[in-house]
C-alpha cells in the first residue's frame, strides 16, 4: 500500500507539472474516449483522495486554492462519469465540513457543497425548471444514449454517500422542490439499483449473470469469442470479427458482474452484440455499484439483527 500511495503522489506531481488533456498527446483516442471536461476535475479529484489517504495539508490547500480556477465551485453538474468528476469532487469536499479542523475553509467548502446539492437535487428532479436529469418512463436516470448505465450506477453511489452525510450531520437537503431527508436519497438510489436488477418494463437484469433474464450478447471481445480451451486454433482480430462478432447466438462466455449500457430513453433494450451503445460492458459501470450493494446489504443485516432481537410475543 505504501508503494501504491507513493506512485499516486508521483503521478499527481507529474500531472500538476505537465498540465493538459491526454488526448492532445494521444490523438487516436479522441474518437473513442475524448476528454470533454479536461484535466482540472481530475486534479481536484486526485488531490482530495490523496488528502484522505495522507492527511497532508498541502493536498487540502490545493483543493481550496484552486476551487475557482479549476471549476470546482463554478460548475453545476448533473452527471458523474469516467470523464466528468466534478460532482464527486463536490460531494467529497462537502463531507469535509463535518470535521471541526476544516472550519477555517468553511466559506469555500460550503460553495463546493452548494454544487454537490445541485447535483443531488437534479437526480431527484427537484431543481428549478429544466435543471434536472431526465428519467425514462420506468424511472431510470437518463443522461444520454451511449452507455447510460454509467451515469445511473455512479448517481446511485453518490446519492448513497450523500444520504450518509445528511444522516450523520443531522441535516436535510434543501432543493427547490422542497426539503429532502437522508431516507429519501437512499430510497431513490435503491430504485435505480432495483431497476438495474430487473424491476423494469423489460423485466431484464442489466447486471450480466444475475437473474433469469440478462444480456447474453454483451459487446465484449473476450466474452464473444470462444475460449482457447475449447478451440486451440488461432483467432486474431480479423477472425474474431468475421467469425464471431456477427453471430446471433449468445456469447460463449458469460461476463458475470458486468453492467451493460442499458436501455434507451423509452426503456427499450436490444440484446445484440453490435448494439454497443446498449450492450457494451465497462468496469466504470459496475464499480460504483459495489459501494451501493455494500450499503444496502449492511442495512439488510441490521434489519435482520433487529428482528432477531425482538422479544417473542405469545399468540392465542
Amino acid at each position: 500500500s505504501h508503494l501504491l500511495l507513493h506512485h499516486a503522489q508521483q503521478l499527481f506531481e507529474f500531472g500538476d507539472k505537465y498540465r493538459g488533456k491526454y488526448d492532445s498527446s494521444v490523438g487516436v483516442v479522441k474518437s473513442y474516449y475524448a476528454s470533454v471536461s479536461g484535466y482540472m476535475d481530475e486534479m481536484l479529484w486526485a488531490a482530495l483522495w490523496l488528502y484522505k489517504a495522507t492527511d497532508h495539508e498541502g493536498y487540502l490547500k490545493y483543493v481550496i486554492n484552486k476551487a475557482h480556477c479549476f471549476g470546482g465551485i463554478g460548475w453545476a453538474i448533473n452527471e458523474f462519469s469516467w470523464d466528468v468528476k466534478y460532482a464527486g469532487v463536490q460531494i467529497i469536499a462537502a463531507k469535509l465540513l463535518m470535521e471541526e479542523k476544516h472550519k477555517e475553509h468553511k466559506h469555500i467548502l460550503e460553495q463546493y457543497r452548494s454544487k454537490a446539492e445541485y447535483y443531488i437535487c437534479s437526480c431527484l428532479n427537484k431543481n428549478n425548471g429544466s435543471n434536472n436529469v431526465d428519467h425514462t418512463p420506468g424511472g431510470l436516470i437518463y443522461i444520454r444514449q451511449w452507455n447510460n448505465m454509467q451515469y445511473v450506477s455512479s448517481a446511485a453511489f453518490l446519492l448513497t454517500v450523500y444520504s450518509d452525510i445528511l444522516r450523520n450531520s443531522n441535516r436535510k437537503l434543501s432543493c427547490h422542490g422542497g426539503l429532502v431527508g437522508h431516507e429519501e436519497l437512499l430510497s431513490f438510489a435503491k430504485t435505480q439499483v432495483d431497476y438495474i436488477l430487473g424491476s423494469n418494463p423489460m423485466n431484464m437484469s442489466y447486471l450480466v449473470g444475475y437473474g433469469p433474464n440478462h444480456p447474453t450478447r454483451v459487446h465484449h471481445r473476450g466474452a464473444s469469442i470462444v475460449s482457447y480451451r475449447e478451440n486451440k486454433g488461432f483467432i486474431g482480430c480479423t477472425q474474431g470479427y468475421d467469425n464471431w462478432y456477427s453471430r446471433v447466438e449468445p456469447n460463449p462466455n458469460v461476463v458475470v458482474g458486468a453492467l451493460v449500457g442499458g436501455p434507451d430513453c423509452q426503456d427499450n433494450f436490444s440484446d445484440e452484440r453490435g448494439n454497443y451503445m446498449e450492450t457494451e460492458a465497462c468496469t466504470y459501470n459496475t464499480a460504483p455499484l459495489v459501494g451501493v450493494f455494500a450499503k444496502l446489504n449492511h442495512l439488510e443485516d441490521q434489519k435482520v439483527q433487529r428482528d432477531q432481537n425482538l422479544p417473542l410475543i405469545a399468540s392465542y
